[in-house]
């Protein structure tokens, strides 16, 4: 008998995270909403229920130590199990000038918080998720991840974002040979430019587009990939 998978996508209110889950469920995956502010997300839930889609919402604050494992208890309580994760939350904060900001501006405080939530927010919920899915012997971890943290194509602007998701590609990594080439897989994808509250109304990519390569990767078979870094559903440059 098949078994029906389940998801959990942090910060999944709104914005590609959303996408995610919409399009998750529209694959007969059972997929959760996690989201800082309950309310938001149920209100999120209530926007895909004309399209018969019932979906769960559940607390979760990646910046709140506990509230990962918290969320990741209520996800077995509610389905008995947790096939995926997707660590979908982060925060774009530098200042001044947005995506023209510069190092030499760069706080403290601005770098400690984008870290916390763009790096140790992913660390928690995968500490909490890998124990159940080694249980399990399946997982798919997807981590949303940016061509802004590419070494290969590394540049300035943005400084703190763009650290904080060079470091998300090294716990892809280190994530991706912990947990071992079987049936835990683990990657990171750069959704492209997207029209959401963080990427502005001139982006060239919806978030349908925006989300595609994570539900494949969400959704990978048995001989699919791990420790990849990938754009529209082909591996790119750490």
């Amino acid at each position: 008998m098949a078994v029906t998978r389940t998801a959990l996508v942090s910060g999944a209110n709104r914005g590609i995270g959303f996408e995610i889950v919409r399009q998750l469920a529209r694959l007969g995956i059972l997929a959760v909403i996690g989201a800082r502010d309950t309310r938001e997300g149920l209100a999120a839930a209530e926007t895909l229920k004309p399209e018969g889609i019932d979906i769960p919402v559940v607390a979760l604050d990646v910046n709140e130590e506990g509230s990962a494992a918290r969320a990741v208890a209520e996800v077995k309580r509610i389905y008995g199990r947790l096939d995926i994760l997707v660590n979908n939350a982060a925060i774009l904060i530098d200042a001044p000038g947005g995506f023209k900001a510069s190092l030499f501006d760069l706080t403290s405080d601005t770098l400690r918080r984008t870290m916390e939530t763009n790096l140790l927010g992913p660390v928690r919920l995968i500490q909490a998720a890998a124990p159940l899915m080694r249980e399990q012997a399946y997982g798919r971890i997807v981590n949303i991840s940016s061509g802004a943290g590419q070494l290969s194509d590394m540049g300035s602007g943005y400084p703190a974002y763009r650290m904080s998701k060079t470091a998300l590609n090294a716990l892809t990594r280190i994530a991706a040979s912990e947990l071992g080439g079987g049936d835990i897989k683990v990657n990171a994808m750069c959704p492209g430019w997207v029209r959401t509250e963080m990427g502005g109304p001139d982006a060239d990519r919806s978030p349908e587009e925006g989300a595609d390569t994570a539900v494949w990767l969400a959704t990978l078979p048995d001989t699919g990939p791990t420790g990849g870094f990938f754009r529209d559903r082909k591996p790119i440059a750490w």
